[in-house]
């Protein structure tokens, strides 16, 4: 028979050690647990931090955006005047080459207005005008009330007009005139063409 005394240190020996595993296996546990807290906390804080870095990331995507989209717009818009001037200044350019190439309109008509409308500038007694060599005999029947004085200078056609004195000019050669019209008609061609 089996002595009970001999069987005592085994029992004691096995309730030690499942003892030990239970508690071992409860600190085992609670490790997991305070390890899946842990985790848990770190996954949200992460997740925090990745949602703070996309919402920076966001406003600064807009921001950029908007730089862009004013740039855009602030290019666009110095392009279009560059063009708009360009095209005005080409429209410019050819008025002034059919004017002095005396092209589209009747030159002498011109030259006719151009006198008589300085002379109401002018408003004086005794007005000199001055013509080309070629333009004088063109228009002396019709402006005969004036003093005719031929001027080699005026080569693009048109008229200098001033008082005896010379102290009061009008100078309405083509380009002359040109010019001093040019803001108005540059202003009726933009608002008629829409150009604005």
């Amino acid at each position: 028979m089996p002595n009970p005394e001999a069987k005592a240190p085994t029992v004691l020996t096995e309730a030690v050690l499942a003892d030990a595993r239970a508690e071992a296996d409860a600190i085992l546990a609670q490790a997991r647990q305070q390890g899946a807290a842990l985790l848990a906390k770190a996954t949200a804080k992460d997740e925090q931090a990745r949602q703070e870095r996309l919402k920076l990331a966001r406003a600064e995507a807009t921001r950029r955006t908007e730089a862009i989209r004013a740039a855009l717009a602030v290019e666009t818009g110095r392009l279009r005047t560059t063009q708009l001037e360009t095209l005005l200044q080409a429209l410019h350019d050819e008025a002034r080459r059919r004017l002095v190439a005396r092209q589209g309109y009747d030159y002498k008509q011109a030259l006719i207005a151009l006198v008589t409308d300085a002379a109401r500038q002018m408003a004086g007694a005794m007005l000199v005008v001055k013509l080309s060599p070629a333009d004088r005999p063109l228009v002396a029947a019709q402006l005969g009330q004036f003093t005719l004085v031929e001027d080699a200078t005026i080569t693009e056609g048109g008229a200098v007009v001033l008082d005896a004195d010379g102290r009061r000019v009008w100078d309405n050669q083509l380009p002359a005139r040109l010019e001093r019209l040019w803001p108005e008609l540059r202003r009726q061609i933009v608002a008629q063409g829409s150009l604005a």
